[in-house]
């Protein structure tokens, strides 16, 4: 795999704190991808994923939006399916969601999962699915990669244009909880949340790989 370029980023500085920064990756490909480095390890019993998202990619094509891996397994991915569906999996096994398609117009997505109860729900645009039961004790393993554009099939190996993300991506967000539905209907209109204590946008390292773009959008 050829590598363009790595380029790390941290925390904005104050010139950059009316702005939030996005990621643009322009055409399908298996060299660009982003690396976030999470402020604590994914060692997981619950949790919110939250996100931006907008692309223009049509017809029966797996378009990857999350992908967590460690040496021995996909432990956290999540999906835009063949036929449209939204899913996320956790150790190579999927729930998914029925829902409108995501498209060119930005949307706000976010997944919450309980390992006590099993409860696994989908929110867009700060409605929220029907909850399904789903992996009920399992844990999320710690020591592995989170990377965004890309679903290596081994441990930051074996990527597939095929499934690349193209479009726009931003505001990832990550909780070792699960938020309340108020907090997430507030975090997409814009009003203040507590931060992510897993990934925090603002503040979390992204190491950038390929022809990805960073674009900073004003507040």
């Amino acid at each position: 795999m050829k590598l363009y370029a790595v380029l790390f980023l941290v925390a904005i500085s104050l010139a950059e704190s009316g702005s939030i920064k996005s990621l643009v990756f322009p055409s399908e490909t298996s060299t660009s991808y982003v690396e976030m480095v999470p402020l604590k390890p994914l060692n997981l019993g619950a949790f919110t994923l939250c996100m931006r998202v907008a692309t223009e990619l049509t017809g029966k094509r797996e378009i990857i939006l999350f992908a967590y891996r460690t040496q021995d397994y996909d432990e956290l991915n999540v999906w835009r399916e063949l036929d449209g569906r939204l899913s996320f999996y956790l150790a190579g096994e999927g729930v998914l969601f029925r829902v409108p398609e995501i498209g060119a117009l930005q949307t706000h997505l976010c997944v919450t999962w309980d390992s006590r109860s099993g409860a696994a729900a989908l929110f867009m645009d700060g409605r929220k699915s029907s909850t399904k039961i789903f992996k009920k004790g399992h844990t999320v393993q710690p020591g592995g990669k989170v990377i965004i554009g890309q679903d290596p099939d081994s441990y930051l190996g074996s990527l597939d244009a095929s499934q690349s993300f193209v479009g726009e991506i931003g505001d990832i967000n990550m909780w070792d909880s699960v938020l309340s539905d108020r907090m997430i209907e507030d975090m997409f209109s814009g009003k203040r949340v507590p931060t992510g204590n897993v990934f925090d946008w603002k503040t979390t390292e992204l190491n950038i790989n390929g022809e990805v773009v960073v674009v900073n959008t004003p507040q």
